[in-house]
């Protein structure tokens, strides 16, 4: 089952220049990160406790770079996702999930672009906003809270990150496909504004963007905090795609003819020597 509405505003004020594109990947970020983006957003909601049939609302679920682990996962129905760009939802389902594994699934989505997260009428154990403050305007990421504390519960968590600056954004309107950025401090006043707590986790992101959490204030100190040992996992993980993405280009016929040409530069250097 699909709820869509129709979009129009922040979220989808781009939509025009990428629906040319055709990109699904590569429109929600680097398309080579799109696996690992993905996958940090999984990991991290199953460490904080994320069970198959718990409610998880996406926001911002874009071609579904994580919803295509959330809804296989989850039991049928406790998927939801927001997206104001409908293509983007479409070709995901087209080329990430699979309309089968739709039908099994039954995820819900909507077009909604002003943070309605109340527009299911559902309450939600877990929400991720991956990646979406880190465009959002002050007054968008209020809203967004707003609405949030709308459809948690006591023993709900909100997982969020944002880019960390010296400054504010002063600015009232989205930027995509460029990044804002906020202190730490001015992103916990807003969440303590509507009632919540907000602190950090220590928790990679290939985008180096900074996760925090959010929550009731009777919940905050039931939030587990990374280890060591998972976060040099990660690291590890980093370091074997970038070698990866090294030895491509050092493959590249570009590259290789290069680099003969510079050893041979350097043989004639130490002849001449």
């Amino acid at each position: 089952m699909s709820v869509h509405v129709g979009s129009s505003g922040p979220a989808g004020a781009g939509e025009e220049r990428f629906r040319g594109l055709r990109d699904h990947r590569n429109s929600v970020g680097p398309a080579q990160r799109y696996d690992l983006a993905g996958a940090v957003q999984f990991s991290l909601l199953t460490y904080l406790d994320l069970r198959e049939h718990h409610f998880l609302l996406d926001i911002g679920c874009g071609s579904l770079r994580a919803g295509r682990l959330f809804i296989p996962y989850l039991l049928p129905g406790r998927y939801f996702g927001i997206e104001p760009q409908q293509w983007l939802v479409e070709e995901g389902i087209k080329s990430e999930v699979g309309q089968d594994l739709v039908d099994i699934k039954q995820p819900v989505f909507s077009n909604d672009s002003n943070f309605t997260l109340s527009i299911f009428n559902q309450g939600f154990d877990f929400i991720l906003a991956n990646s979406i403050f880190t465009h959002a305007s002050q007054s968008q990421i209020r809203r967004c809270l707003a609405e949030a504390k709308k459809v948690m519960g006591p023993a709900s968590i909100f997982a969020a990150t944002f880019i960390e600056g010296e400054e504010n954004y002063p600015g009232d309107s989205w930027v995509y496909p460029g990044c804002i950025t906020y202190t730490l401090g001015h992103m916990v006043r807003m969440a303590e504004e509507q009632g919540l707590t907000c602190k950090p986790i220590d928790w990679p992101h290939p985008g180096n963007q900074r996760w925090i959490v959010i929550a009731s204030p009777e919940n905050d100190k039931n939030i587990p905090v990374p280890s060591d040992a998972m976060r040099l996992a990660f690291l590890k993980n980093e370091l074997r795609f970038r070698r990866q993405r090294l030895s491509k280009l050092e493959g590249h016929p570009y590259v290789r003819f290069g680099l003969r040409v510079r050893q041979l530069l350097q043989r004639i250097r130490r002849l001449g020597q």
